[in-house]
């Protein structure tokens, strides 16, 4: 059962820290050209979901790419 809430945990963190690092690169593109005036928080709201799509696929390759080596060992077993 602890194993279950490890994974649980670890997966939130690393979806959270990605999440994160994904809109702090957005924040270095600049998307203004392309807001239209006065939609400012619409724009900013669109952002973040896709902060949140593309840090939360990151995230679920770099778990995935985890668990996919811990496996190796069965390989040799």
């Amino acid at each position: 059962m602890f194993s279950i809430g490890q994974t649980a945990i670890i997966s939130m963190i690393s979806h959270l820290i990605f999440i994160f690092l994904t809109w702090k690169a957005m924040q270095s593109v600049k998307f203004d050209p392309l807001i239209r005036k006065g939609k400012a928080l619409e724009a900013r709201i669109f952002l973040l979901f896709i902060a949140i799509a593309i840090g939360a696929g990151v995230s679920r390759f770099f778990l995935e790419f985890l668990q996919w080596s811990s496996d190796l060992t069965f390989l040799f077993n």
